[in-house]
């Protein structure tokens, strides 16, 4: 099987990636991880890298330029998918445009809802009866690309921001498998 070179990109502690690279490690995962971004030097899911040995880079306080040199970082690695797990920082309308292949991001809420920051608060505050994730294509408009799954489970009357955390990232490990598996085939 061909597998796809992919780059993920993170800001913390990796938790997705991990779940990727267990799945990557295995013999029909449509993708192989050449490479990892992170715009926190302290990210914990850089340790996964390290431990898997798969190179990363780190950000600097300069956007233009960490985005430049990424993009030939992704030249030089071939990659063609980019997956944002738990990447908080919002990639420029330059870098989309100069990448032009596939990038997916994993979000924490049932877009169109509750786009961008603090989803878990939003979801509680209209105490709405269902929540999860949803894996779309990355655009020029925050969270606005096209839907390739969501994943949703009901919300319990004892939930709270630290519950619904929980159980949206466990949806999170199988639905961005699922999404890739979906946008190979």
């Amino acid at each position: 099987m061909v597998r796809i070179n992919t780059c993920v990109f993170i800001s913390g502690k990796g938790t997705n990636l991990n779940k990727l690279i267990l799945n990557s490690n295995t013999y029909n995962f449509p993708i192989k991880i050449r490479l990892v971004v992170s715009n926190n030097k302290n990210a914990e899911g850089l340790r996964l890298a390290k431990k898997f040995s798969i190179p990363y880079i780190i950000y600097s306080s300069n956007q233009t330029l960490s985005e430049n040199k990424t993009l030939i970082e992704l030249k030089k690695y071939n990659i063609n998918l980019i997956l944002l797990a738990g990447y908080m920082k919002i990639l420029t309308k330059k870098f989309i445009r100069s990448f032009r292949k596939p990038i997916l991001n994993i979000h924490p809420s049932l877009l169109p809802k509750y786009k961008g920051l603090n989803t878990f608060e939003k979801v509680l505050k209209k105490k709405e009866k269902k929540t999860g994730c949803t894996v779309h294509f990355v655009t020029e408009k925050l969270d606005d690309g096209k839907i390739i799954l969501k994943k949703f489970f009901y919300i319990d009357k004892e939930d709270n921001i630290l519950t619904l955390k929980k159980k949206t990232q466990a949806l999170e490990y199988i639905a961005f498998s699922e999404a890739i598996f979906r946008l190979i085939r």
